[in-house]
């Protein structure tokens, strides 16, 4: 069918395929598709499959060519794809490139010759990987961190009270309340209504940032509070308006935190007996925590030295992709409705493709890691085996609670192994990479600090 293809390298990892197949070819695929309507047609003053085929020619020529081109661009492509040195990426759409004016179409006695143009995977010029030089932060666990965390333990055993009749609300209650836009004469608004609305004062988490309003109030009062909303305001739709807004309070909470005591560190779990017991599994837990990140800063370290000094160029449709599985995970994360999200964006004056504009940077940045990971395992020839990646599933599985089968099973079924067989190969690299590494000490960082990547 092919007499002749030609691929030629483009900008950013793209390709054109220039495919000419023979006019034998076109010949044929053409008197076939002619032959099967000559069959099935139904023409006006012919029985079925009784008109000739010059008659059928004459009334639906130009239709036939038209999906004789597409048959054989279909199958001429198929065939090319089986040698090209180059292949379409999976998620890549090849785009055919035709002449505006010009309609592309087969001709009966000529060969036909077409060409697409579509994504391959780029070219990796890894630079300077090993022997590289970093500064590595340094945290010390402190008082005052494992204070903080035994204070979100105490959070955690709270136990939400009602507060007693009469009691006015205030700064980190947790209040129920009722309310919705008024007009000029009193009258409700119905389409602005909320009733059973729970949010925590001082948290600022409600639509009006009615906090300081229910401050004060008691429960079952009533009252209409005038809102003048800055030009900036975080929704949309309220910004540089005034609202009445009718505000009822239905229940007002309170957390009863327990005593930081013996007692708390036994419920907690039963590893502990003493308070002194938990405050030295607390301390130790904090600088894993600490030690791990400090462990990820330098890898991300190490990782953007690589990137200057390597050469990448990343197809567009391997960064959508990324960017793609960025915000269905964003979604999964928020627990709500696509077209929700998509709603309160609105009200922050956002879309869905501002979002994606703002990931392209660190979507381009993850691509490129990935490509350069996979290029430096390939030259490392990093391998894990099947004994290993067993071992890191038991491991996971302990973790969670369940037998090595159960968890063996569940990242069988759900084809998790090769992506986890993949991930210790990295982890593998990086270590790798750790342990060519000059590592300086870096300044002093608060255990906060270093956790909420603050400078």
């Amino acid at each position: 069918m092919i007499v002749s293809k030609n691929l030629e390298t483009l900008e950013n990892s793209q390709v054109k395929l220039t495919v000419t197949v023979s006019k034998d070819a076109v010949k044929k695929e053409y008197d076939e598709l002619l032959k099967k309507y000559t069959k099935s047609a139904h023409i006006k003053g012919f029985r079925k499959g009784k008109a000739p085929a010059s008659v059928l020619e004459q009334k639906f020529g130009d239709s036939i060519k038209g999906e004789a081109t597409m048959n054989l661009m279909e199958n001429a492509l198929k065939e090319a794809y089986e040698d090209v040195e180059k292949k379409p990426l999976p998620y890549a759409t090849p785009v055919l490139q035709e002449d505006e004016n010009e309609e592309l179409l087969i001709e009966l006695d000529k060969d036909f010759t077409f060409a697409v143009v579509y994504d391959t995977m780029p070219e990796v010029t890894v630079g300077k990987y090993k022997g590289l030089e970093i500064e590595s932060p340094v945290c010390s666990v402190l008082k005052k961190d494992i204070d903080a965390e035994l204070e979100t333990l105490r959070e955690q055993n709270s136990v939400v009270v009602e507060k007693a009749e009469g009691s006015k609300a205030e700064k980190d209650d947790i209040v129920t309340v009722n309310y919705c836009e008024v007009d000029e004469d009193g009258n409700d608004i119905e389409d602005t209504k909320r009733e059973d609305f729970v949010f925590t004062i001082g948290t600022g988490y409600n639509l009006y940032k009615l906090d300081d309003d229910v401050t004060g109030m008691t429960t079952g009062e009533e009252k209409v509070v005038e809102k003048d909303f800055p030009e900036d305001y975080d929704y949309k739709d309220l910004a540089g308006t005034k609202k009445k807004i009718k505000i009822k309070l239905v229940t007002v909470k309170v957390k009863d935190l327990p005593d930081l005591d013996d007692e708390l560190a036994q419920d907690i779990s039963d590893e502990y007996k003493t308070l002194e017991d938990l405050k030295k599994a607390t301390k130790k837990k904090l600088q894993e925590n600490a030690d791990k990140k400090i462990e990820e800063i330098n890898k991300q370290k190490l990782i953007d030295l690589i990137l200057e000094d390597s050469k990448v160029d990343v197809p567009k449709s391997m960064l959508d992709a990324e960017i793609d599985q960025a915000w269905q995970h964003f979604v999964s994360q928020s627990r709500m409705p696509e077209e929700q999200i998509v709603q309160i964006l609105e009200m922050q004056g956002k879309t869905k493709e501002d979002m994606r504009d703002e990931w392209r940077p660190s979507a381009e940045k993850n691509v490129k890691t990935y490509l350069i990971s996979d290029k430096l395992v390939e030259e490392e020839k990093i391998e894990v085996s099947d004994e290993e990646v067993d071992e890191e599933i038991k491991k996971q599985g302990e973790a969670a609670g369940m037998s090595f089968e159960d968890t063996k099973n569940y990242f069988d079924q759900n084809g998790m192994t090769s992506y986890l067989k993949d991930e210790m190969k990295g982890n593998k690299l990086f270590d790798l990479l750790l342990k060519s590494a000059e590592i300086k000490k870096g300044a002093k960082k608060d255990y906060l600090d270093l956790m909420q990547n603050k400078e």
